[in-house]
């Protein structure tokens, strides 16, 4: 698995497809369900976190640079595009 949402989604779907095999034992859908619990246990903190940076995203958006400092943890000083480093929407 990457660290898209795409992959997310695409595992997800996946463990779906693990819960709907008609020829699993009663002890292996019981260790599917607590796999399922615990994946969407996962996924659900993931989703709150990608919720979290797009509102700081449109936070900056919407009210220019002037929050970024406040959201340390959301944006680094340079991130990178394709190897380029990038600031401030700008390619280095």
């Amino acid at each position: 698995m990457k660290n898209r949402l795409i992959d997310l989604n695409n595992h997800l779907f996946s463990q779906l497809e693990r819960l709907s095999e008609e020829n699993l034992t009663s002890d292996q859908i019981e260790n599917e369900v607590k796999r399922t619990d615990a994946i969407v246990a996962v996924s659900e903190q993931l989703i709150r976190n990608s919720e979290l940076s797009l509102k700081a995203a449109t936070l900056v958006a919407n009210h220019g640079d002037r929050f970024k400092p406040m959201l340390p943890t959301i944006f680094r000083p340079a991130e990178t595009l394709e190897g380029k480093a990038i600031t401030d929407g700008t390619e280095k």
